[in-house]
């Protein structure tokens, strides 16, 4: 039995519709992630999840049971958002043990769920302390301790870490991760940061303009997008825009001016008008050469960033190209021609947009 159950779910604000026909089954333990652009119907969806807001039209079904126009205390759901919500003038420990006072647990037993939570997400040695004595990775383990303190069926994570640092929010994701897969809670985060949505997630559901994109796991949506929106919003993507030429021996996609590019064989017939994916840490640069075959510009711009080095590259084609290289691979400057090159199995062909 799924642990949640969408069917044809819809919400409409006016003439205005923020979700259509979500239909979606989430497995027990699964971690999935909302991911979408502003206005797309993450939260939305969240919301009408846990029982905050109600649709228009269709089901939700939570362990088998209809909760559609149940309200939010007879769904067992933990919920943890941006804000945080810490009562200021409670403690952590007070914090934490909110939920279980008004289900009415008995003392004793708040005292070791709540001790428990706290060592869990080590947060024991500041059971004390008032929110403002706190750090932002601090409050949001609070947060996810007073949400998971009653045992909830379901975790919701809205835009959770939305407030903290980069160093701190990867440090917390790692975290969030370590303890979702230690409890087996199934999770549902809303993002609209891609790296957060492809490092935590078992499967990831792109949302845009209220309506499913595609939905499976990370490494698929990345490698092989549904189309150029799902592709250039989960991470960065190179489009090339032309024609299938097949020789027999090789698939060649024909652009600009005629030059011929590799690309794996695939379902689009030669002729056909389309559009290839080049993710930029597949390509390579190499110095132009007759032998190599591959799409020949100029570097514009050569970005350290530590690990890697970002190029990106003016070519006859319309937008500069962007390449990715490790900081050990030879080094372009700007100036320097060059020729892209990548292997055929690293290209994904959509129809053309």
């Amino acid at each position: 039995m799924s642990a949640i159950t969408l069917d044809r779910l819809c919400k409409s604000y006016g003439s205005a519709t923020a979700l259509r026909n979500l239909s979606l089954r989430v497995e027990q333990g699964e971690f999935l992630t909302i991911l979408g652009p502003s206005g797309s119907g993450k939260s939305t969806a969240l919301s009408l999840i846990s029982g905050l807001d109600a649709p228009t039209s269709g089901t939700i079904h939570l362990g088998g049971r209809d909760v559609t126009h149940l309200p939010p205390a007879q769904r067992n759901i933990g919920l943890v958002f941006q804000s945080y919500a810490l009562f200021p003038h409670l403690s952590v420990q007070d914090n934490v043990a909110f939920p279980l006072h008004i289900r009415k647990v008995p003392a004793a037993e708040v005292r070791e769920r709540v001790q428990e939570v706290l060592r869990m997400l080590r947060l024991d040695k500041l059971d004390k302390r008032k929110p403002s004595q706190l750090s932002g990775g601090q409050q949001q383990r609070v947060a996810l301790a007073r949400a998971l303190v009653f045992r909830p069926d379901i975790l919701l994570l809205d835009e959770p870490m939305g407030a903290l640092d980069k160093q701190l929010r990867e440090e917390v994701q790692v975290e969030l991760r370590r303890l979702q897969r230690s409890l087996g809670t199934t999770t549902i985060l809303v993002t609209h940061d891609q790296e957060e949505a492809l490092s935590l997630s078992d499967r990831i559901l792109v949302l845009a303009e209220g309506q499913v994109q595609q939905i499976g796991p990370p490494r698929e949506l990345y490698a092989r997008p549904s189309s150029a929106f799902v592709a250039g919003f989960l991470g960065t993507a190179n489009f090339l825009k032309g024609t299938l030429r097949d020789t027999g021996a090789a698939r060649l996609l024909v652009v600009g001016d005629g030059e011929e590019l590799p690309v794996a064989h695939g379902p689009h017939l030669p002729g056909a008008a389309v559009t290839a994916v080049v993710r930029p840490e597949k390509a390579r640069l190499r110095m132009p050469s007759s032998a190599t075959r591959g799409l020949n510009g100029r570097v514009l711009d050569a970005i350290y960033l530590g690990q890697t080095v970002r190029y990106h590259v003016e070519t006859r084609l319309k937008d500069p190209f962007v390449v990715t290289a490790t900081d050990g691979d030879a080094l372009f400057s700007p100036g320097d021609p060059v020729t892209l090159a990548w292997a055929d199995t690293d290209v994904w062909v959509l129809p053309a947009h």
